[in-house]
């Protein structure tokens, strides 16, 4: 009777433990694969990125018929660099990057610019339930990272000189503008306008957004914060999203300000009916994540607007 009972503990105990981590094959999956060794590896998981991928000027970097000519077939070996190079990370970001000897037909892939020294991936936030086990590198969204490449035609120094260098945010604040009243019912209105963006906004699609949000600001909440709001006020609540939506978001419609477009959105709360805090903030991601898992909140989860984002435009109502 012991030794049945031991047993049964044992296959029970083993039972528990795999419902908490997994069998050992869902386990060794989210580990990911020993060694990265080609993008093909990201396409289960990344199919729509990869997909991307492999319709780009990067992934033909290699067999394009035009460079292939240029470079005399590759005799010219310093055009190898960067048509089929090694990890960024590897060879240090901005520095000139270096040829590799394998699966050049990839080009300059997903390992490229993702794969660190120490076999993990760089991504925009820590992840460590995902297969590839992302680490948070911010150069990944710096201009720095692809001078290796393009700055040997001088591309990167030539844009510098120019307007365009300018943030993203700053551009943003030029390109939008955000005001507001109180309507003859008391409620707050709020009028966001694409007034010289010369394109929608937020530009570059899916990958990035934009949000306004709002809260209760007493009347003497007069000191700034680093994040440009005022550093005393209510709980942040959302009222609009500005983004066109990934393909597979079925469910969600684009709501990209198109150049000349304004929109005006009231804000009918009790909470509103003294002083309001209004923010436009920018977003270079379409998600906030929480930082300790990586995973997305929903938006009414967010209570720091600011940790993922950065400030375009700020303005209050009086009461």
């Amino acid at each position: 009777m012991r030794i049945a009972l031991g047993i049964f503990v044992l296959v029970f105990s083993g039972w528990f433990l795999s419902a908490l981590v997994g069998t050992p094959e869902e386990v060794a999956s989210a580990a990911g694969p020993t060694e990265w060794v080609s993008s093909q590896q990201c396409r289960e998981c990344h199919q729509q990125v990869w997909d991307e991928w492999a319709n780009s000027p990067h992934a033909n970097s290699w067999n394009n018929e035009d460079v292939r000519v240029q470079s005399d077939q590759f005799a010219n070996k310093d055009c190898i660099d960067c048509h089929a190079p090694r990890p960024i990370f590897e060879t240090g970001v901005g520095e000139r990057v270096l040829p590799r000897s394998a699966r050049r037909a990839e080009g300059v892939d997903c390992l490229t610019c993702h794969l660190l020294p120490d076999g993990r991936m760089a991504g925009k936030v820590d992840n460590p339930r995902a297969a590839c086990q992302p680490t948070t590198r911010r150069e990944l969204q710096r201009v720095t990272m692809c001078s290796g490449c393009h700055d040997q035609h001088k591309t990167e120094r030539q844009w510098k000189e120019t307007p365009l260098a300018e943030h993203d945010s700053v551009m943003a604040r030029t390109a939008v503008t955000v005001t507001g009243e109180r309507a003859d019912d008391g409620a707050c209105e709020v009028t966001i306008a694409n007034i010289a963006g010369g394109r929608s906004y937020p530009t570059d699609e899916r990958s990035r957004a934009s949000d306004i949000w709002w809260r209760p600001m007493p009347a003497d909440a007069d000191a700034l914060a680093e994040s440009g709001v005022a550093a005393d006020g209510g709980a942040w609540r959302h009222l609009h999203r500005i983004r066109d939506p990934y393909r597979h978001e079925k469910d969600l419609v684009s709501t990209l300000l198109h150049y000349g477009q304004s929109r005006t959105l009231r804000i009918e709360d009790a909470d509103a009916e003294g002083g309001v805090e209004v923010a436009l903030v920018y977003k270079r991601s379409p998600y906030y994540r929480d930082p300790a898992t990586g995973l997305a909140k929903h938006l009414e989860e967010v209570t720091d607007p600011f940790e993922d984002a950065e400030l375009v435009h700020r303005l209050t109502l009086e009461p």
